[in-house]
């Protein structure tokens, strides 16, 4: 039996919608946010970490991350308005993600703050202290980050400190302690777009970072010079990483390509010279 005009007239409306919703996919970004992408530092046990970052591409809600390690992270955000400022932060012990559900004595102790600063607790990727400091950094400038640790019985006090690419002189942003009793260790950067827009996964997020030390606990510095290459679970697959002279890159979507480093290669790049900074 043939079908009735209204069975056709249904028929092409269902096919036609079809089509609309493949043209649409088609259209949209496959991903909400670019991939995060990070470099793991080969180094040992240390009681202070210098790393530098300089950003080559960027879009409104990016942070790209110099100095990560156990407990903590500090690094230069792009904010979704296009705002820049500097964020280092540091984790209570726990996983929990209510902020004001931590008993204070486990909270993360503020022991410094420095002029211009301003500190506040967080939650949601876990709960902590951070601290934001208004920075306009630029493209192609290079900014330097060290983070320091003394510990104190079962807690250790996290110093950030900052030094501008367009300033010769160090700025103490902060100082943390919490529930640690460790020195610092787990040492890793980052690229991350945190705006997860759709648009923002058609930008290309990319930065250097490089010439980073690490002084041990005997008191030697050693040179990151060797860096594993790994992503978060985004599927995509617009991302790079390499060696460039003495340091590292990190790219993340957009028309990024990965002809480089594999996902989970070791990344061996140049020795460099350790810098002029406090120690």
């Amino acid at each position: 039996m043939g079908m009735g005009p209204m069975t056709r007239f249904m028929g092409i409306h269902i096919f036609l919608l079809m089509i609309a919703a493949s043209l649409a996919v088609a259209q949209e970004p496959a991903q909400r946010a670019c991939r995060s992408v990070h470099l793991w530092y080969s180094a040992p046990s240390g009681t202070a970490f210098f790393n530098q970052v300089t950003v080559e591409k960027s879009a409104a809600g990016s942070y790209y991350m110099a100095c990560g390690f156990n407990h903590g992270y500090f690094g230069i955000q792009e904010l979704g308005n296009g705002k820049k400022i500097v964020l280092f932060s540091v984790w209570d012990p726990g996983r929990q993600n209510d902020p004001k559900a931590v008993a204070a004595d486990r909270q993360v102790k503020v022991i410094a703050q420095g002029e211009g600063v301003r500190i506040k607790r967080f939650g949601g990727e876990g709960t902590g202290a951070q601290c934001q400091y208004d920075y306009d950094w630029k493209i192609g400038q290079t900014c330097q980050f060290l983070i320091e640790a003394k510990k104190n019985g079962d807690r250790t006090a996290y110093a950030a400190y900052f030094r501008p690419a367009d300033q010769k002189e160090w700025k103490h942003l902060a100082t943390f302690e919490t529930l640690s009793g460790k020195n610092l260790g787990g040492y890793y950067s980052f690229v991350e777009d945190f705006r997860r827009n759709r648009v923002s996964a058609t930008q290309v997020h990319c930065a250097r970072f490089g010439g980073g030390w690490v002084r041990g606990e005997d008191g030697l510095w050693v040179g990151l010079t060797q860096a594993r290459f790994t992503g978060d679970s985004n599927p995509a697959t617009n991302i790079d990483a390499g060696a460039e002279g003495a340091g590292f890159f990190l790219s993340t979507g957009g028309e990024t390509h990965n002809d480089h480093a594999r996902l989970r290669q070791m990344i061996t790049c140049e020795a460099s010279t350790l810098p002029d900074f406090p120690r």
